[in-house]
């Protein structure tokens, strides 16, 4: 079996699993093309990101789940600081286990690792003023 065919089945096993019940996330994906799909994600309550919903488009590569899936979200060039999307992807993880880690990450952000420098100083320096500015942004764009 090629490697394209066996991702196909993971992908599909992976969108049941994930449809077929009560999940914190809302799953749809491109009637076209099984390798995209695209994830809502609610901001955690007691986070500045409450009340929020996040869209998340994925990308499966078609050598899934060796590598990946790619997660254009969080910054302009479509980057996140997520070490399991990084260094530490290994193929047991699922989507569904990578969007917790997102939600886990509006949750609890690491400042000491951020995607952007300056806003993992307000966050350290200024916390209060991060937590007003990232409820703006919610408030505005999700």
């Amino acid at each position: 079996m090629s490697i394209e065919k066996m991702a196909m089945q993971r992908i599909e096993k992976e969108f049941k699993d994930v449809t077929s019940k009560d999940s914190l996330y809302i799953i749809s994906r491109d009637s076209n093309d099984l390798f995209k799909w695209n994830a809502m994600i609610q901001g955690p309550y007691g986070s500045p990101y409450a009340g929020g919903m996040f869209s998340i488009d994925i990308k499966f590569l078609k050598n899934y789940p060796f590598s990946a899936p790619k997660h254009p979200i969080i910054n302009s060039e479509g980057s996140i600081c997520l070490d399991i999307l990084k260094d530490n992807w290994d193929p047991p993880l699922t989507v569904e286990k990578v969007l917790l880690s997102i939600t886990s990450l509006f949750a609890d952000p690491n400042p000491y690792d951020p995607l952007a420098a300056a806003i993992g100083e307000l966050f350290k320096n200024n916390n209060f003023l991060f937590t007003q500015r990232a409820r703006n942004w919610t408030g505005r764009y999700a």
